[in-house]
């Protein structure tokens, strides 16, 4: 055997291959790693818009819990001013009450202290008749006597 001749038969066949791998392998092979490539290219672009949105969706779940907060604050900063006004009123309420009480019972007052100065001139006229009659010991005409002693009372 030719060390030449085998030579050239193994350059041609490698060549052969090398050519058979490149036209039929090679494509295959290529085309898997560029498909691969591009999976793995979204994946990272998805996981990175993911991670965008998470942060997107915390500052939107910050900023409505903060909202809730202020809207909370001011529903009972609202219950507080009403509860106020709420307590104002029955003080005003009351008030008031008592006042037309107070009112109600001065005139009452007043009406029993009138009946009562008109009991005690009543009683003033017997006691003055029932005097004079012991003092004069004589009868007096008690119709006309009573009503000068009325007119006397009443000047008191």
């Amino acid at each position: 055997m030719n060390i030449n001749l085998t030579l050239i038969g193994q350059s041609i066949t490698f060549l052969l291959f090398v050519w058979f791998c490149k036209a039929f392998v090679w494509t295959a092979i290529r085309s898997a790693m560029d498909e691969r490539e591009a999976q793995i290219a979204d994946g990272l672009e998805a996981a990175d818009r993911a991670g965008r949105d998470l942060e997107l969706a915390q500052e939107k779940a910050t900023q409505q819990l903060r909202k809730a907060k202020e809207e909370a604050a001011s529903i009972i900063d609202a219950a507080n001013k009403r509860a106020t006004q709420i307590v104002e009123e029955a003080k005003d309420t009351a008030r008031e009450e008592g006042d037309r009480l107070k009112v109600a019972a001065q005139a009452e007052i007043e009406q029993e202290a009138n009946r009562a100065k008109e009991q005690l001139r009543g009683q003033v006229a017997s006691l003055v008749l029932a005097g004079a009659e012991k003092v004069l010991e004589s009868s007096i005409d008690e119709a006309q006597h009573k009503a000068l002693v009325e007119k006397l009372a009443a000047g008191l």
